[in-house]
């Protein structure tokens, strides 16, 4: 009987000692917020950047451009411990949107793209590049509309148009709790080089246009995160990227 009233009195003791840490560790963090984290899954043999961004190693998180293996997508969520609440798209080219139908049918999380990509990604087995697909339709929940700013996962999301490698492609400008940012160019601009402009609906002055529009818009130290390779950010950009020559803030 002493064993049994001991353990209850601990279990109890415990219970409350565990709350009053998690009550503790939540006023830490409405005190200080922790940055924004993205977490960068090369996916595909295009190796296009996912990036899984959140607030908090164990938050709500959002989920950019799932292009392959959904199967890698959703068993690194579960590693990290976070829910998705949204996948954003950047733009309709296969290699940046193949899974986002299954990524979205597992986890059961809206799509927010473009409203010219809406379409792309409903009838996306309509798209097929050769040797690629076939992927699952997903019709997006939401769009993603330049000028306007959605909150979702504790994160404000800035949606800039910057077409010119794609023209229904968008850039996003992330701010976190603690007033940090993040800025996801899509292949708008990469470390050393820039989208192509070759393909359909490229066009290189736009695209000019669209990196001008992150160059007055975006602080040149905040890390972009690009479709392809490794981080950079408009400064190192302006510096040393010799397709930004003549840009100027």
């Amino acid at each position: 009987m002493y064993s049994a009233d001991l353990s209850t009195v601990s279990a109890r003791r415990a219970g409350r000692l565990l709350q009053a840490h998690w009550r503790f560790i939540d006023n830490v963090r409405r005190r200080h917020p922790i940055p924004l984290q993205a977490t960068t899954l090369p996916l595909g043999p295009y190796e296009t950047n996912c990036y899984i961004v959140r607030a908090d190693t164990a938050a709500d998180c959002l989920v950019v451009d799932p292009g392959e293996e959904p199967e890698r997508v959703i068993a690194t969520l579960r590693e990290l411990g976070s829910r998705c609440v949204a996948i954003l798209v950047t733009h309709g080219h296969l290699d940046h949107i193949g899974a986002v139908g299954a990524v979205a049918r597992e986890l059961a999380c809206p799509v927010y793209a473009s409203a010219g990509d809406a379409a792309t990604l409903a009838h996306i087995n309509d798209h097929l590049w050769p040797g690629v697909g076939p992927y699952v339709a997903h019709q997006p929940e939401g769009l993603l509309a330049p000028g306007e700013a959605l909150d979702l996962a504790g994160i404000n999301i800035a949606v800039m148009a910057t077409p010119g490698h794609h023209p229904d492609a968008v850039s996003m400008l992330l701010t976190g709790p603690a007033g940090d940012q993040l800025l996801v160019s899509g292949d708008v601009v990469f470390a050393g080089s820039v989208g192509r402009t070759d393909l359909a609906g490229g066009d290189w002055p736009t695209l000019e246009q669209s990196i001008a529009l992150l160059i007055a818009q975006v602080g040149e130290d905040v890390p972009v995160l690009p479709g392809h390779g490794p981080r950079t950010t408009l400064r190192h950009e302006r510096a040393t990227n010799p397709f930004l020559a003549g840009l100027s803030k």
